[in-house]
């Protein structure tokens, strides 16, 4: 009798063992689903589903206005794992709030359940909503990443604007803390191309401006090197290089607050400044 009691005693104790492991067991993500590449996950949530393609997305930027962002969708649904701590709107919120700054973006929306932020990664601009629900049991996360748009410019309206104000902002796009030309805006040096060559008495300086981020010195270095890359490019166009200048203002001139995304992209700019 005490064999068979110690027996039964061990059984109940593997049944209860084996009852337990269940508990604990964590929620696999759904098969195919991963986190995005600039954001992690809550502790103890799970993919419960995800989808990616090309979509237009309304975000919500301000109480009762919302901007519609067509470009490559990422969405993501999370949810947490049975018996752990629930967050709250406000902690899934603040956490993806601060890991956009992070990264460098800004937060344009933040109120009840919903966020929207932006930022500027490698080129893209990248549009971040996140929708909680189920009282914090579960979130969304959607990313839309757009292209940078390459400037257009014509070689006319550039000379408008030198005669004019005697100077005129480019957005010519270059890989981040390099000072290499981007494709995309090979066409806006072919139109300088084609302002110098039109207009053989026309001298101009090319101006390198950065925004904030980084030091000081390491901008001013960097935004003169990009001056320098245009200029380059330019007289390997067939302009002479006695007729160009390139210099390099870094941080010094900016045009834009550098507080917010929008402003910073504006104050990374190459000046053609009229002589």
């Amino acid at each position: 009798m005490r064999k068979a009691a110690v027996l039964h005693v061990l059984f109940f104790a593997l049944l209860l063992a084996g009852v337990a492991g269940l508990a604990v067991a964590q929620q696999a993500d759904a098969e195919n689903c991963k986190d995005h590449p600039l954001f992690g996950r809550m502790k103890n949530f799970f993919i419960g589903s995800c989808e990616a393609n090309y979509d237009a997305v309304d975000f919500p930027i301000a109480e009762g206005e919302t901007k519609t962002v067509e470009g490559q969708k990422t969405y993501i649904d999370y949810g947490l794992q049975e018996g752990a701590p629930q967050p709250s709107y406000l902690q899934i919120r603040r956490n993806y709030g601060n890991a956009l700054k992070n990264l460098g973006g800004e937060v344009l929306y933040d109120q009840n359940a919903d966020l929207t932020g932006k930022l500027v990664k490698s080129g893209k601009e990248a549009w971040v909503r996140i929708q909680c629900y189920n009282g914090g049991a579960g979130y969304t996360l959607t990313v839309v990443e757009v292209e940078a748009m390459a400037q257009e410019v014509t070689a006319g309206e550039m000379l408008n604007a030198l005669n004019r104000d005697g100077f005129i902002a480019l957005y010519i796009n270059f890989d981040t803390g390099k000072s290499d030309i981007k494709p995309e805006s090979e066409a806006t040096v072919a139109q300088i191309v084609s302002l110098l060559r039109e207009n053989a008495d026309l001298k101009v300086s090319i101006e390198g401006h950065t925004d904030n981020v980084g030091t000081p010195a390491s901008n001013k270095t960097l935004s003169e090197a990009r001056a320098k890359s245009v200029m380059t490019a330019v007289v390997k166009g067939g302009i002479e290089a006695s007729r160009l200048s390139a210099v390099g203002w870094g941080q010094e001139k900016p045009i834009a607050d550098n507080r917010t995304e929008d402003g910073r992209a504006k104050n990374r700019r190459v000046e053609i400044v009229k002589k």
